[in-house]
């Protein structure tokens, strides 16, 4: 059943090396909560209380609006194949762009991957581990290029505009902080 951890452990580091997709759950006091499907290779262990993932332009940028507003995540990993496991990490996080000081260490971590957006940053405060008895078993078959695709046909300016218009502004009315100068 559910056990604590005040940090993660190799196990924990092997096991999200081994899974192929993720999930982000975010929030504030007042804005709907956002629950988000991620995969490709965009996440990174970077030590035993922190962790990244490089984020990828998307119809909307509600992490980023509830981080700089609430700071509240939890990230999200369940064994769909092997033995039944589900992974959280809970903590604080926070979004980095390519104007901050910290985005040339962090960007180092990742592969090239089209409509790179920011960095999303999680200090652990804790994980959990829980059994996933009742998550079902699938087959994993491969990643989807239709993202890839859609970034490399926008280019940069094309992917700049789309920012302008769809991600500056959360759902709930909410700043995203997506294009400015500095934090």
């Amino acid at each position: 059943m559910a056990r604590f951890y005040p940090a993660l452990e190799e196990k924990h580091r092997a096991f999200i090396a081994a899974q192929q997709m993720f999930f982000t759950a975010t929030g504030t006091a007042t804005s709907r909560l956002n629950l988000s499907p991620k995969g490709m290779d965009s996440l990174r262990v970077l030590s035993d209380a922190r962790v990244a993932y490089l984020d990828l332009t998307g119809s909307g940028n509600e992490t980023a609006a509830h981080l700089a507003h609430d700071g509240r995540m939890t990230l999200m990993w369940c064994s769909f194949d092997a033995d039944p496991l589900i992974l959280r990490l809970y903590g604080r996080g926070h979004a980095v762009r390519r104007q901050d000081p910290e985005w040339g260490e962090l960007r180092r971590h990742f592969p090239a991957l089209p409509g790179e957006r920011q960095i999303i940053v999680l200090d652990v405060e804790s994980v959990q581990t829980s059994c996933g008895y009742a998550v079902p078993r699938y087959t994993y078959a491969g990643e989807r290029d239709t993202l890839a695709r859609w970034a490399e046909k926008k280019g940069p300016v094309g992917l700049l505009d789309y920012w302008r218009e769809k991600n500056q502004i959360s759902i709930d009315g909410l700043p995203t902080g997506l294009l400015e100068d500095t934090k």
